[in-house]
């Protein structure tokens, strides 16, 4: 069986890790560079970068922060924030990202999406959906959050895959920060409609949260920042429980 993966999540804002709820309350944390360093010695899978106002605020993306942190750490290294053309994937790469994550972007112009995808291959596009209950259904937010875009989640997760995309970035804004676990709901319906690997992300509060995650068929990574910037959970202890329950890890000896 695959191993399931473990995802910390840097989201910068004016070069420092940030975090907050629901996508609200901003609070510095640490220096990105000595968290990704953290990271890459606990034995996160992956990592995911996020410049979280760029979209935001009609600018590019942080590179010398993202040169900084990939010269950091050797595990796959995802970068999103404001990724509208080739010429943005072009830069971020050079800059040391393995993996380019399109949200904002790709609502503006989805044909971002296919046009990554034919350059650098399927395995290199990830896109990302900030994802919000609006009258009982599933609305794609843009812009770090800020703005519904009336997308239907479920309808633009599988356009997203039809343009090539290699996996999605679910992220629940209804459960962003609040630690009582992922949104399984909104995940089983998302990964009913597509075939992508599927990360999830928004909810994490405590290791159970992550094997309630990893029994939800068709999830193939957890991703957090709160419980693992806070250290309230350490990666390697959450990898052992989750060996020991039976699920697939790359567990670090």
């Amino acid at each position: 069986m695959v191993a399931k993966r473990i995802i910390p999540c840097l989201d910068i804002r004016d070069g420092r890790v940030v975090k907050g709820v629901n996508f609200e309350g901003l609070r510095d944390v640490e220096d990105p560079v000595a968290l990704a360093s953290f990271y890459n010695e606990q034995g996160a899978d992956e990592l995911v970068f996020y410049d979280i106002t760029a979209s935001a605020e009609g600018r590019g993306l942080f590179t010398d922060v993202l040169t900084r942190v990939a010269s950091q750490v050797f595990i796959p290294l995802t970068v999103g924030g404001a990724i509208r053309g080739l010429e943005d994937f072009d830069r971020v790469l050079k800059c040391g990202a393995d993996k380019v994550s399109v949200n904002s972007g790709a609502v503006a112009r989805p044909e971002v999406i296919e046009e990554g995808a034919k350059r650098y291959g399927s395995q290199c596009v990830v896109l990302s959906m900030d994802v919000k209950r609006v009258r009982g259904a599933f609305h794609v937010f843009a812009k770090g959050g800020r703005e519904d875009t009336g997308l239907d989640a479920i309808e633009w997760a599988q356009k997203g895959e039809a343009l090539g995309a290699g996996e999605l970035v679910v992220n629940s804004m209804d459960t962003d920060g609040v630690k009582n676990g992922f949104d399984l709901e909104l995940l089983s319906a998302v990964a009913e409609a597509v075939s992508l690997p599927i990360i999830a992300s928004g909810g994490a509060g405590k290791r159970e949260d992550f094997e309630a995650l990893f029994r939800l068929p068709g999830m193939d990574a957890g991703l957090a920042a709160s419980i693992f910037h806070y250290k309230e959970v350490g990666i390697p202890a959450l990898k052992r429980f989750l060996a020991e329950k039976g699920i697939p890890m790359r567990v670090v000896a």
